[in-house]
């Protein structure tokens, strides 16, 4: 047997103060998009702001529905968004946070493994990493260049030919 190990790469932050201009906008963009969440049933508020490389800023919340499977994550209205809106435009850098009045969120919010697998397939679209900005309510700040950190064995079109 051939044992391997999956290596990752990112950068941890355990304060605001220490992240650039551009990423601290975006993260105050994303906590203010948690308001516009739509999450009656589950009260955890997600906000996704992805910066553009012609820096435009859009932005997307959670939208739950009482048919579960019906909802849509913050990180994908977002993408969506962002893919309609401007579709020759490459994704640079997405911030996710979220809040809850149930606990306190104190650790960097992942996104799901559908979101996961939509940024693969915008990565692969524009031949461009997406940085990705992970932060809770409180707590340390999580910087990880390209969905292959997060998604190792990440599945495209490429496998598909």
């Amino acid at each position: 047997m051939n044992t391997k190990e999956i290596k990752i790469s990112y950068e941890e932050y355990l304060s605001l103060d220490q992240l650039s201009e551009e990423d601290k906008t975006l993260l105050a963009k994303a906590t203010e998009t948690t308001k516009k969440a739509y999450a009656p049933y589950s009260g955890f508020c997600v906000g996704a702001a992805i910066l553009l490389d012609n820096g435009e800023i859009i932005c997307g919340s959670n939208q739950e529905n009482a048919a579960y499977p019906s909802g849509l994550c913050a990180e994908r209205v977002a993408m969506f968004a962002a893919a309609s809106q401007y579709p020759d435009v490459a994704m640079k850098t997405i911030a996710i946070t979220a809040h809850t009045d149930k606990f306190e969120i104190d650790i960097p919010v992942s996104p799901c493994g559908s979101c996961r697998q939509v940024m693969a397939e915008y990565e692969h679209k524009q031949q461009k990493h997406i940085k990705i900005i992970l932060k809770g309510a409180s707590g340390k700040i999580l910087i990880i260049n390209g969905i292959e950190n997060l998604l190792p064995f990440v599945f495209n079109a490429d496998n598909l030919k």
